[in-house]
């Protein structure tokens, strides 16, 4: 019998950042694995679950320094899969929302590497979650959008359409938008959404030094300036925000995420 050429890759998604928030079936991989490859927002315990004679490369953003290129990474992932039978991807969330999980996975298919996918709980429920913000109500929300305010330089298709999404969704949930954050409120506001709309940037979600905060779409920049909010956070708009139920809201894991640039 021939020796297989590459070992499976695991696209496995850490959760928000909470421990505790991780899936029976990651955890288990990660128990498992021979070699990790993990991004900026993993928090150090999840680190420690794996075995002693794993091999660890990290590829993610710290402040101050140059993200690892997509075309590095995907070479480490087939290098990785060359050199060990079973190995995690792990991404912060879920890897097919806004982390790349896709194109990873497309990349690993073409070299003929197995690849599968493990969904984690993405940041734009759980971090709202956490605060006590639903995303949908019954009430005041019928649909919700998820869409990222920071997109790539080299992207091949139009940008984000922020008017039209205005009046075209009950809530936004809006990830890696606090760079842009004063484009986009302007955005939304001319595409109609009134400048009274209650929303809402959260800093941290689930883990320790969790802030958030309240304001109008008009006075959002402001009240974000003024208290020093910063990455990553998620930044939730529309009228759910006023359904929100502190009490309901587990604490956060007293864990220290990256502060990340965007």
């Amino acid at each position: 019998m021939t020796e297989a050429k590459y070992g499976k890759v695991y696209l496995v998604g850490a959760g928000p950042g909470d421990p505790d928030l991780l899936t029976v079936k990651a955890q288990r991989l990660l128990q498992q694995c021979d070699a990790l490859i993990y991004d900026s927002l993993v928090p150090q315990e999840l680190l420690e679950l794996v075995s002693l004679s794993c091999h660890l490369h990290f590829v993610g953003k710290r402040r101050g320094h140059h993200s690892v290129p997509q075309v590095k990474t995907n070479s480490v992932l087939i290098e990785m899969a060359r050199c060990h039978s079973c190995v995690v991807r792990l991404k912060g969330g879920d890897p097919f929302l806004f982390g790349r999980g896709a194109e990873e996975a497309a990349y690993l298919e073409r070299h003929g590497v197995p690849v599968e996918v493990v969904p984690g709980i993405t940041a734009g429920i759980a971090v709202p979650a956490y605060v006590g913000i639903p995303v949908t109500h019954r009430l005041a929300g019928s649909s919700v959008t998820f869409v990222t305010g920071h997109e790539g330089i080299d992207k091949r298709r139009p940008s984000v359409n922020w008017r039209a999404l205005a009046t075209a969704t009950d809530g936004l949930v809006i990830y890696m938008g606090l760079h842009n954050l004063q484009y986009l409120v302007d955005e939304l506001i001319a595409g109609g959404l009134e400048p009274s709309t209650s929303s809402a940037v959260i800093q941290q979600g689930t883990v320790i030094g969790q802030r958030y905060v309240k304001a109008s779409l008009k006075q959002l920049v402001l009240e974000v300036e003024k208290l020093g909010i910063c990455s990553p956070s998620i930044v939730m708009i529309g009228a759910v925000v006023d359904y929100q139920v502190e009490a309901c809201a587990p604490s956060p894991a007293n864990v220290t995420m990256p502060i990340l640039f965007e």
